[in-house]
């Protein structure tokens, strides 16, 4: 029996996701560089820039995943304080960075505020994560890591994330699909059948409205790429003739 995948899970911060003023793009991103690292993303959750707020959830998330990324707060404005939260969370005070201090003096030069200066501190006892190609540390503090909200930054950072996860050697998540122009109805007998036979195959059934080219996109995920090509294929053959329209 194969080991059971690491699980994750993602804390949103901020009064502009729930507010709508501005659209989340990061979760999309980091589900699927964590599926590449075999990472089962478990949970997700979008909370207002409250420190009691933000300490108490990822105290909860980070006694029940292996790992939690915080997205947003980290920058050194008055509404930023997952640095204060995360480090409520776990006890521990919030001090200044020389690393990092020495970073951003250079960075910013006579240019340098008290404001930018605020953006050394970290959690007490975290670790600045970098690699060869990405010198600006990522903060991390145990098994939380705190990433920016803004998505091109987000995106600049993830690849910090992925050189240290890649380090466990998990196996990385399988998904094929199989897209057809019969609906739900249809299939839900035919479905059925591949579930009780894949038990430990994830089947998932997407309806597309508006689609001439089909009507519902099937997937089949799993670690066992054997396993998941053998469910796709089954429920191939079950389909009546003329379908399917496409296959992954």
């Amino acid at each position: 029996m194969s080991t059971p995948p690491a699980t994750a899970a993602i804390l949103v911060i901020g009064d502009e996701i729930l507010s709508g003023k501005v659209e989340e793009a990061n979760i999309p991103v980091l589900a699927r560089a964590l599926r590449q690292l075999g990472i089962l993303l478990r949970r997700v959750v979008v909370v207002m820039d409250d420190v009691e707020t933000i300490a108490r959830e990822v105290a909860l998330l980070s006694r029940e995943h292996d790992w939690v990324f915080t997205s947003g707060g980290v920058g050194p404005t008055h509404d930023d304080v997952t640095i204060e939260a995360v480090a409520k969370a776990f006890g521990v005070r919030v001090v200044a960075s020389p690393e990092m201090e020495a970073m951003l003096r250079a960075h910013y030069r006579e240019r340098c505020t008290d404001g930018h200066l605020r953006m050394a501190l970290v959690p007490e006892g975290a670790t600045l994560e970098v690699t060869e190609e990405v010198r600006w540390p990522t903060i991390r503090l145990r098994n939380t890591w705190l990433m920016p909200g803004i998505p091109e930054v987000f995106r600049m950072k993830l690849p910090v994330v992925v050189a240290r996860l890649a380090a466990a050697k998990a196996t990385p998540f399988v998904s094929r699909a199989v897209y057809v122009k019969m609906d739900e109805g249809e299939l839900k007998a035919l479905l059925d059948r591949v579930v009780a036979a894949f038990a430990d195959v994830s089947v998932g059934s997407y309806p597309k409205w508006l689609d001439p080219t089909y009507r519902t996109k099937l997937t089949f995920d799993g670690r066992d790429e054997t396993r998941v090509l053998a469910a796709r294929d089954a429920f191939v053959a079950l389909l009546p003739p003329g379908e399917p329209q496409r296959i992954e």
